[in-house]
């Protein structure tokens, strides 16, 4: 069965914009279970508590689940290894003491934080790119986080692709799991990031099925796609202007890619992810819009 969450980013709590301000935990968890979702991810470490009991109290009180926590790293860069891998294991260990063994860690490229790819997001070309020998050391240190949370808690690790990262294209992404053991690091299909990275989310679900062990969902207008690619709109600029629309109102072929995951026997979490923007209302009343689109999508 597919189960169908939100995250605290939907309220404002993003890991790149530390000084934003966000609703506070007990509204953020209140308003995703008023809105009819099963599950939440932690968001920001120390947004939800970080002591086992209390977290899993405060999920839990509201019959919320943990799907998962994003732990962003550097990987294309050797001395944010070792910082990278104590930050995924502690959070590793906080998830599997509080919600068990199924949920996962999202690891991601530390995103945004490489001026060119934030400029040219929505439109790498193979330059802007790593070198082969630059890929290899990417994916083994990408693996060295994937073992180090199975070994210290027991818990599977997904690759989050995303735009203004150095895994954005389809290439990149067959760049990474190309070169990962699949046993070991899994794919969180991102239908959003992907599409507007110059990707297909069903050629992606019918390449890698064996491999998305998570999904996120969100959806992207083609218009402001169009015209952040014609104008040359660097990602937080694409962003800013909704190039994340509520789930629907862009091009993402949702039901098409709930449609091959279900055909293919997915069973993971389907995570919301609704950036909160100007002229959309609070985010509890998109939480419920988001929430309505899916179900008429049987979910």
């Amino acid at each position: 069965m597919i189960r169908v969450a939100n995250a605290p980013c939907s309220w404002g709590v993003l890991e790149f914009e530390k000084a934003a301000r966000h609703a506070p935990a007990s509204q953020v968890l209140d308003e995703i279970a008023a809105a009819g979702y099963s599950g939440t991810e932690l968001g920001d470490w120390g947004f939800l508590p970080t002591a086992p009991a209390a977290l899993a109290a405060d999920v839990g009180t509201r019959s919320l689940a943990l799907a998962g926590a994003f732990v962003p790293v550097a990987l294309a860069r050797a001395e944010a290894l070792d910082e990278g891998v104590a930050r995924a294991v502690r959070t590793a260990r906080l998830l599997a003491e509080a919600a068990g063994p199924d949920t996962v860690l999202v690891l991601s490229d530390d995103n945004a934080s490489v001026p060119n790819r934030t400029a040219r997001a929505g439109r790498i070309r193979e330059e802007d790119g790593l070198s082969e020998a630059e890929w290899d050391a990417f994916a083994g240190r990408a693996g060295q986080v994937a073992d180090a949370v199975r070994d210290a808690a027991g818990l599977r690790t997904v690759f989050h692709h995303h735009c203004a990262g150095y895994v954005e294209t389809p290439r990149e992404i067959d760049a990474l799991l190309s070169r990962t053991t699949p046993s070991l690091l899994g794919l969180c299909l991102d239908t959003g990031h992907l599409m507007y990275g110059g990707g297909d989310p069903l050629a992606t679900i019918a390449r890698y099925l064996d491999r998305i062990w998570h999904v996120h969902f969100k959806d992207c207008d083609p218009d402001l796609a169009r015209a952040a690619r014609d104008e040359g709109w660097d990602y937080h600029t694409a962003v800013s202007r909704g190039i994340f629309c509520e789930l629907g109102r862009g091009m993402v072929p949702l039901a098409g890619a709930v449609d091959a995951l279900r055909a293919g026997g997915y069973a993971g979490w389907i995570v919301v992810e609704q950036d909160v923007l100007p002229g959309l209302g609070t985010p509890s009343a998109s939480a419920v819009r988001n929430r309505e689109y899916l179900r008429r999508l049987g979910l």
